[in-house]
């Protein structure tokens, strides 16, 4: 388990139920807000999927209430964070059953977004960090698993745009036939160049390369792109981090800045 910062703070179950339902109202604040914009994710209803924005306004909320605010649950967020606790929004596996966005304070874990995977949870859950499972993603192996069993995806190689597999080594078909390229979160990319692109061989190695179909229906995409040398060069994936940690483009954010727009230009799905 990774600890965010080394500020313990106690809080007992009976304060732990005010937190629980401040962060609950404001929870509610946020809905108002969050279910006009997306009643859907696929053909999911609210709130299943959408944990990243729930948690995001919770979050915004948070800061503009803080400061001032008297309620009970937001007095004792506001006396840890006076103790010197950093209030962290967080992404990683829970359980290491599926990906969740969460928020860590001290040694607590916060998530008010509890339901977004089983509607019939309660909305928010406040744990000690210790007992939450919640972990940081360590490697592409542990991620690959998770999402295999979560989002129902075969996973494969990253031989369609080599030159990013560095970066996003993965290609996920989805039970619909599906395919898009990953994994473009900052998370990620934090893991795959403090790694020196050696957490992407190590899948890439793996991993087995996307059926012959996948590979021509990305191939015809491709073709209608302009001509960009991180989407249409070819070559061998493995090649590519070896080429990247010579060059040491682990340590150039405007290198990974251009990694990430030419991902951007990419479909979203095939």
């Amino acid at each position: 388990m990774t600890q965010f910062n080394n500020v313990k703070t106690e809080w007992s179950s009976e304060q732990v139920g005010v937190i629980i339902k401040s962060l609950a109202n404001l929870r509610l604040l946020a809905d108002l807000e969050l279910v006009p914009r997306y009643p859907y994710f696929g053909d999911k209803t609210y709130p299943l999927g959408r944990c990243k924005e729930i948690r995001d306004a919770v979050f915004i909320l948070l800061q503009e209430k803080l400061p001032q605010s008297t309620d009970p649950g937001l007095v004792l967020i506001r006396d840890m964070l006076s103790k010197g606790a950093v209030l962290n929004k967080v992404w990683g596996s829970l359980r290491d059953e599926y990906f969740q966005n969460a928020m860590i304070l001290g040694d607590w874990y916060l998530d008010v977004s509890n339901d977004t995977v089983n509607p019939n949870k309660p909305r928010v859950e406040v744990l000690p960090l210790t007992d939450s499972q919640f972990y940081h993603i360590s490697s592409f192996e542990q991620f690959v698993k998770i999402a295999r069993s979560y989002w129902k995806v075969e996973v494969y190689r990253n031989d369609i745009c080599p030159a990013l597999a560095p970066f996003m080594p993965l290609i996920y078909l989805n039970e619909d036939g599906t395919s898009w390229i990953g994994e473009a979160n900052d998370d990620m990319l934090s893991m795959v160049m403090k790694s020196q692109f050696c957490s992407a061989e190590s899948i890439l190695s793996c991993l087995s390369t996307p059926p012959e179909a996948i590979v021509n229906k990305w191939k015809g995409a491709l073709s209608q792109l302009n001509h960009n040398n991180f989407i249409h060069s070819q070559g061998d994936p493995l090649e590519f981090c070896k080429e990247y940690r010579v060059k040491q483009y682990h340590l150039d954010s405007v290198f990974r800045d251009r990694i990430v727009m030419a991902f951007l230009a990419l479909p979203r799905g095939l």
